[in-house]
């Protein structure tokens, strides 16, 4: 039976919430190429997705950039840290997430040492993203010390957004969630990474945890755009994490997050209503029956 021929079955007509699909239509699609030049106009968005659905509700309002991040680590697997995340998981939900087929642009994360062994392997990893998990893009944390990487990757026809400042995947190294970039010679080193991301032959480039000031610094001397992340308001663009905005990931919430809806607190509410209905007989109904 088709997916159609099922909607047909089991919907009521009274469940039904209009999308926003005449619009997603009539959107043109985001490449790289188009968030590159972006820099320096109209500000750029960028929310995480992890699966189909999400990407569907995401894309539907007119966001930039979809990011199929290792943040997936903490907010859908439970891990301390993203580490943790292998390259298996980020096709698998990179792939269900493409299945939207987004008007945005579709960028997956390269996890933990799936890059910064060798340029070959890096080649090989960001591949499957590419053609197992259907990203458009891919994103590598680091700087100086990746730059030949992601000129191979570019060099091998697979686009890079760069990411520099707080990097999760350091979390060790840098003992902890910790902003960078605070004293002179801290962000004469995320100055130097970011110009090496640029040099690398990245489109755009993630801020991540670093003050105000570098993160408006930064975006004034190179020439790609900055996206940041708790890096200020005059970086050419802004990510947030889904979970972490709707607040459907409660452990914690980072300072640099707005949180725009207690999607979260809306669920529990939902579903304690609905476990009250079906002790109390009230579910289900009438309207609910074949």
């Amino acid at each position: 039976m088709s997916t159609k021929s099922l909607a047909k079955l089991y919907s009521n007509g009274k469940n039904s919430i209009n999308g926003n699909g005449a619009h997603k239509r009539k959107r043109k699609k985001v490449t790289t190429a188009t968030i590159r030049a972006r820099k320096g106009g109209k500000k750029i968005t960028s929310v995480t997705a992890y699966d189909y659905p999400t990407a569907k509700l995401v894309d539907d309002a007119d966001v930039d950039v979809i990011l199929v991040g290792d943040s997936l680590g903490m907010v859908v697997l439970g891990y301390p840290d993203t580490t943790k995340v292998t390259l298996d998981d980020m096709v698998h939900h990179t792939r269900a997430v493409s299945r939207a087929k987004p008007k945005a642009l579709l960028v997956a994360d390269l996890p933990f040492l799936s890059f910064g062994v060798s340029a070959r392997d890096t080649i090989l990893n960001a591949g499957r993203l590419i053609q197992e998990g259907c990203a458009e893009a891919v994103k590598l944390e680091g700087g100086v010390r990746v730059k030949d990487e992601i000129r191979a990757v570019v060099d091998s026809q697979i686009p890079v957004m760069g990411h520099v400042g707080l990097t999760p995947q350091s979390v060790h190294a840098f003992g902890g969630f910790k902003v960078q970039g605070k004293t002179d010679e801290g962000a004469e080193q995320v100055l130097r990474d970011a110009v090496a991301v640029q040099e690398g032959g990245a489109f755009s480039v993630v801020l991540e945890g670093v003050p105000a000031a570098l993160g408006a610094r930064v975006t004034r001397e190179i020439d790609i755009p900055t996206i940041g992340i708790g890096a200020g308001p005059d970086c050419d663009g802004q990510v947030l994490v889904t979970h972490d905005m709707l607040r459907l990931f409660n452990d914690f919430t980072p300072k640099f997050v707005r949180v725009y809806a207690d999607v979260g607190q809306m669920t529990t509410e939902a579903i304690e209503r609905y476990c009250r209905e079906v002790r109390e007989g009230a579910f289900p109904a009438e309207e609910h029956c074949f």
